[in-house]
């Protein structure tokens, strides 16, 4: 099994189904379409694989990679996997798969849109799988030209222009990055002084002893570039309107995983290399996380457009992940981390289902709607697990990784938890609220010409549906596996302290 790159295979197949795009024909849209879809098919089902073949008993790094790239830098080709990257890489590829599908009616510049496409996924996949940060950080740009391209090429134009929409979320990953380059530049300098070896393995930097006073500096550096990406309050304004602007299949990974690759960040770099900085700046995460988390929620409560009720929504459930990923304890890291996912499955679905009513209704207001449960029932059950799901019902997925951040950040920060608990009340309002207006009640005789979900557009209902009420219904599939792989990586951090009132 070791012996077969099946880390690359899986990186390279979907660039491998966008250099074939883009030699085919660009009349040709089947063609292109079914690469792209096989492509996905085929990265999905290899990261099922390592998902089920992953050997929880040994733990720790597998089906590692290593090929040295530039060695006076210490930077190597390095891929490996543990209990809190794969879920992350089966839920990109998930959510890829999705896409493909949810995109499957469009019409023109074809070529280029599922191209782009593919490269945006790869680049996402790459961050989570790879050790190495200076290749992390090569794949996170790589991300940012695709989505941009995307953006302004197929996005939206009803509430904002989708050049802005998409040059604002550009400008504010850049800014991240910026941020996070100089932490990883710092980073390098001080590791090779100490040790006198140049890497940038993440796993070396975590056993050198840094100062204190170093490593509250770079990891609020860090916690910033990361946060920007993660939409922390108040950074968080790029997030609705770049989900707004942008066509379906990138509202989908750009909520689904892109944010992921933020909370991925703190806990995969930034906590793990620099504990002692994380223990004094986890508690100005907690306080800035309830700004996404009661803020937002109330925002949605006055939003008419569904992408923005999403868009606001999706922040506040980041919210979440930060008091988990705050709490720095072995519970709510867990649940962080299972937020990431769940999170991702419904905010996907929910974005596929609103991009398949705004493409044949030209209107995401939820004003306009009505009964649309009486010729839609399919698409009315792809938005009922997806809001059900948002406000966190036991049997789904999302009730798992909310229940369990609250559990583990409750003896940390019990006046911050408490708080944070109400943002499932605002959750429960503006869903319910939404889907009534939307789906129940008296039939709007004007949409009666809309044709339900048929064919491949049932494609992102099964798999991200079947995903939520797995993850619900059998939480120990994901649950043991990222309790593995959080319980080892604390167990070499050691124990870390966070007092006070919070």
């Amino acid at each position: 099994m070791y012996e077969i790159p099946v880390l690359t295979i899986t990186l390279i197949v979907p660039l491998l189904g966008a250099m074939i795009i883009m030699c085919l024909p660009a009349g040709q849209h089947k063609g292109i379409k079914w690469t792209a879809a096989f492509a996905t098919l085929i990265s999905l089902l290899l990261s099922i694989f390592i998902f089920l073949t992953y050997d929880r008993a040994l733990g720790g790094m597998q089906f590692v990679e290593t090929i040295p790239w530039i060695r006076d830098l210490g930077v190597n080709y390095a891929l490996g996997v543990d209990g809190i990257s794969i879920p992350l890489l089966l839920l990109t590829n998930l959510i890829g798969f999705s896409s493909i599908y949810a995109s499957w009616n469009l019409r023109e510049r074809v070529r280029e849109f599922f191209a782009l496409l593919l490269i945006l996924i790869a680049g996402v996949m790459g961050t989570f799988i790879t050790t190495d940060l200076f290749i992390f950080f090569l794949f996170y740009e790589v991300v940012v030209i695709p989505i941009y391209l995307m953006v302004i090429m197929f996005g939206s134009t009803k509430r904002v222009s989708k050049e802005y929409a998409g040059m604002k979320l550009t400008i504010y990953l850049l800014i991240g990055s910026a941020f996070l380059l100089t932490a990883l530049i710092a980073l390098f300098v001080q590791a090779r002084a100490i040790s006198g070896i140049a890497s940038m393995d993440m796993a070396f930097l975590a056993t050198l002893n840094y100062g204190v006073e170093f490593q509250i500096l770079v990891y609020a550096f860090m916690a910033f570039g990361f946060g920007t990406l993660l939409s922390m309050f108040p950074f968080h304004a790029w997030s609705p309107d770049g989900y707004a602007g942008a066509p379906t299949a990138v509202s989908m990974i750009h909520a689904g995983v892109l944010k992921k690759i933020g909370g991925y960040g703190l806990i995969r770099i930034a906590l793990t290399i620099l504990p002692a900085g994380a223990a004094v700046v986890a508690p100005i995460i907690a306080v800035l996380a309830l700004g996404n988390i009661i803020y937002a929620a109330y925002i949605c409560l006055s939003q008419k457009d569904l992408k923005y009720i999403v868009g606001y929504s999706s922040v506040s459930h980041m919210g979440y992940v930060l008091v988990g990923i705050a709490a720095l304890n072995l519970i709510s890291i867990n649940g962080a981390v299972i937020m990431m996912f769940a999170h991702g499955v419904m905010a996907a679905l929910f974005f596929a289902m609103i991009g398949n009513l705004y493409e044949k209704s030209h209107t995401r207001n939820i004003e306009d709607f009505g009964g649309l449960a009486h010729q839609m029932p399919k698409l009315t059950a792809g938005f009922m697990i997806a809001g059900l799901a948002s406000l966190g019902l036991p049997g789904m997925v999302n009730f798992i990784g909310e229940f369990t951040i609250f559990v583990g950040a409750f003896g940390t920060y019990r006046v911050i938890t408490i708080l944070a608990i109400s943002g499932i009340v605002f959750t429960a309002l503006y869903v319910l609220r939404a889907l009534g207006r939307m789906l129940f009640g008296p039939r709007n005789e004007k949409w009666d010409h809309l044709q339900d979900l048929k064919g491949v557009e049932m494609v992102p209902l099964l798999v991200l549906g079947l995903a939520i009420f797995i993850g619900g219904f059998l939480p120990f599939t994901l649950m043991d596996l990222i309790n593995n792989g959080v319980g080892e990586m604390l167990a070499q951090i050691g124990p870390l302290q966070i007092g006070g009132w919070w």
